[in-house]
């Protein structure tokens, strides 16, 4: 077997509109597909990134808290490829969303920063 390419990545949310105005609006991920899936309550928002490569965002009442602090095994965070992190950054920053100080990653040499969504998941922008 060979893996070729990643596919999607599923995000879980809490906050339809504030998950929505997040991911489309405001970090610019085109809207792809919405289905309302009655029998489980819930949403799924199919984003599409360059590459073919997609973001699932699944919209639920009350899904479990996500483990930050101390990290847990699982995924630890999602990371985003962009051209200039530190114009990202103030991009992020002039809608309103924190980011951390920009920082070089002593193993790559790339320029990152952290941020997070609506509901606390880590998010990363990385040159």
């Amino acid at each position: 077997m060979k893996l070729n390419a990643v596919y999607h990545v599923a995000i879980i949310a809490s906050d339809y509109e504030k998950a929505k105005d997040f991911y489309v609006n405001k970090l610019g991920l085109p809207l792809v597909r919405e289905v309302y899936r009655k029998e489980r309550r819930d949403y799924i928002l199919t984003l599409e990134m360059e590459g073919g490569v997609e973001v699932e965002l699944f919209v639920m009442e009350n899904p479990p808290q996500r483990v930050t602090n101390p990290e847990a095994r699982g995924l630890r965070h999602l990371a985003f490829r962009v051209a200039d992190v530190e114009e990202a950054a103030k991009e992020l920053n002039t809608m309103g969303i924190a980011t951390e100080p920009v920082r070089t990653d002593p193993y790559t040499g790339g320029r990152m920063t952290f941020f997070r969504d609506p509901d606390g998941l880590p998010l990363e922008l990385h040159e």
